[in-house]
């Protein structure tokens, strides 16, 4: 696995004025050395981090020797967001509610500048990842050659805004908090026909109880989160989806106007999060300014976590960006 590697800023101003007196950015990176080939950023989703290929890489299926983003002919970069606790990082932020999706990608771009490139091929990233892919471009609308997020939008959704709330909650209140809040997350990300396809009403026997399979899947799902999880990681990835909103001061012609990389977004049919129809508006809105952006939709019966699972689609829909 490749190292992880870690840059210390000081003096950072937020977007709400507020002054971090000192914040620590991870990361790693894949593929040919900085400068000797293109530049491809890859962002996390909420519960991911900085190991995009290897062992335990969550995108081995899009990244790495002769993939669709092919590490022997890119240079790969993955951040972690800071405090999302990768490796017992040491950096978990208290203060989460002061954090937004601009800030992160601020923080990125800084970790950027330390190696000296001015221009990067490619920002990709899913769901919270994608948003932070959208703040990036939004803060330097020249330095990217592909923007491409991926079952994200440009703005939280009253839908995201609320579900956010409830997760909240839950990780304010429950007893079992990361547990808890993870199980209520899954049904989110998956559908009802996601679920009947996997497990049909079928029974699991679990040391001398009967529960239905659905439930220890759930079950297990909250137990694994927990395990590797701290919680104020979890409370701050919660937050930071509501704060999308890279129309907060720019209307779509505007945006359309500034950012001058070529933009490819990609939904899932039926995605209950980051909706396909969210998506589609955001991009009718841009291509009436904008010619260089581009719509794809990926048919799947698993909702939001599509982008971790339907790997043909996905990379028939980006072979044409990195071959």
């Amino acid at each position: 696995m490749s190292d992880l590697k870690k840059i210390v800023f000081h003096n950072v101003v937020l977007k709400n004025g507020k002054l971090q007196e000192k914040i620590m950015v991870s990361y790693q990176l894949f593929g040919r050395s900085v400068g000797s080939a293109p530049l491809v950023i890859v962002n996390h989703a909420l519960t991911g981090n900085s190991q995009v290929i290897g062992e335990n890489g969550w995108w081995n299926e899009l990244v790495g020797e002769h993939k669709i983003i092919d590490t022997n002919k890119y240079t790969i970069l993955a951040f972690n967001i800071p405090g999302n606790g990768f490796l017992d990082e040491g950096n978990l932020i208290e203060n989460y509610q002061d954090f937004t999706t601009y800030d992160i990608a601020n923080l990125f771009w800084k970790g950027i500048d330390s190696f000296r490139v001015n221009q990067v091929f490619a920002v990709i990233g899913g769901s919270l990842g994608g948003a932070i892919a959208w703040e990036m471009a939004v803060i330097r609308p020249k330095a990217i050659t592909h923007l491409i997020p991926i079952a994200t939008s440009w703005k939280a959704s009253d839908w995201i805004i609320g579900n956010v709330l409830i997760q909240d909650l839950i990780l304010n209140n429950s007893k079992n908090p990361i547990h808890d809040a993870r199980i209520h997350a899954m049904m989110l990300y998956r559908t009802p026909e996601s679920l009947k396809d996997k497990f049909e009403n079928s029974l699991q026997n679990v040391k001398d109880e009967t529960f239905f399979k659905v439930e220890s899947w759930l079950l297990h799902h909250g137990e694994k989160l927990q395990s590797r999880f701290q919680l104020s990681s979890y409370k701050l990835m919660n937050h930071l989806l509501k704060t999308v909103d890279v129309l907060k001061f720019n209307t779509a012609e505007e945006l359309a106007n500034i950012i001058q990389s070529n933009i490819y977004l990609v939904s899932t049919n039926t995605d209950y999060f980051f909706t396909a129809n969210d998506i589609r508006i955001c991009f009718t809105n841009l291509k009436k300014y904008k010619q260089n952006v581009f719509y794809d939709e990926i048919k799947s019966i698993h909702g939001h976590d599509a982008f971790l699972i339907e790997y043909k689609q996905l990379n028939e829909i980006l072979k044409p960006i990195f071959k």
